[in-house]
């Protein structure tokens, strides 16, 4: 490659990175659609369950609907790439599951099965202060942390057991810089979650790898790894996991330990084009361009006809000049 285009490819690598929370933002629109059914263990429709569709990005889209009498639910205008999709209704735990989304093929039904709350299992006492955590979640996201802290806390409050909050009030603590008290707060839910047989592996996972975030922002390497190993160690099958450590470390300029990460999200998922895609981004940082080369062509080949295969295109095309 000569002077010019590897100057273009850097450049075009660095805009795509720095504007990666801006696209993020509008990520999760497209003309996908995605339908399913919430039943009960024994294969019945749980109708009037509550569904809600989260693009796995920062700042991604959300839909939310209500399942009909059949138990049948339908979102429509949903972009490439993976979403977290929960079920919740009166008397069941809720219930998360991952799929991917394509624009150009009939995507499979998601089906969520839901299990009847046991006591003490997230019960949320107080139907009417959903109102207050979704509150809570928009000054969140708008960067208000002490108002959204005041939300979960009141919601909390309310609902002993819903003991998920502890989540978000973890992560008000640690926008807020509170390092030591976001700590706290994520040690007892991992402390709760041990005694929920349903959400102990995801919620602890979360919460480790929330303990690792906190100790990352703080200059503290190693225990920021040991965390991050012991997150992945609970939930091994789960590739958002390594995907979203991979992204921490991406941001905080850490290339090779991305790459590792990246490396782990495609190994259990290597049909997700995501991580092909950031890791080709993180080998052209370090240089490597034949790996970010490779990793761009089967991004290609998963995800052919996007906004994002276009810039990868064009990456690809200036790499090989």
């Amino acid at each position: 490659m000569n002077k010019n285009n590897f100057t273009k490819v850097m450049a075009m690598a660095v805009i795509l990175l720095f504007s990666a929370g801006i696209v993020l933002g509008q990520a999760g629109r497209g003309v996908a659609r995605m339908g399913g059914d919430v039943v009960d263990k024994d294969g019945k429709p749980v109708p009037g369950a509550k569904v809600t569709a989260v693009f796995d990005q920062p700042g991604g889209s959300t839909f939310e609907t209500t399942a009909n009498k059949k138990g049948e639910w339908v979102f429509m205008g949903l972009g490439t790439g993976n979403w977290l999709v929960t079920a919740a209704a009166k008397g069941y735990l809720p219930v998360t599951v991952s799929t991917y989304l394509r624009q150009l093929e009939k995507n499979a039904k998601v089906i969520v099965k839901l299990e009847k709350q046991a006591a003490g299992s997230g019960v949320v006492e107080d139907e009417a202060t959903f109102q207050t955590l979704e509150e809570g979640n928009a000054f969140f996201k708008d960067g208000k942390y002490d108002t959204a802290l005041t939300m979960y806390e009141e919601f909390l409050s309310k609902n002993p057991g819903a003991y998920q909050v502890l989540l978000n009030i973890g992560d008000c603590y640690r926008e807020k810089g509170e390092y030591d008290k976001a700590i706290e707060k994520y040690n007892q839910l991992v402390e709760q979650a041990a005694g929920d047989v349903t959400m102990r592996k995801n919620l602890s996972a979360k919460g480790l790898a929330a303990i690792g975030l906190c100790y990352l922002k703080q200059g503290k390497l190693t225990e920021s790894q040991d965390y991050f190993k012991k997150s992945i160690e609970m939930a091994p099958q789960d590739e958002n996991l390594p995907y979203n450590v991979a992204e921490i470390y991406f941001s905080s300029q850490n290339t090779d330990e991305a790459i590792r990460y990246f490396k782990i999200a495609i190994q259990i998922k290597p049909d997700w084009p995501d991580p092909y895609y950031r890791v080709a981004l993180a080998y052209l940082n370090k240089g490597d361009n034949a790996k970010a080369a490779e990793n761009l062509e089967k991004f290609i080949k998963l995800e052919p006809e996007t906004e994002r295969s276009a810039q990868a295109k064009a990456i690809l095309e200036a790499i090989k000049k």
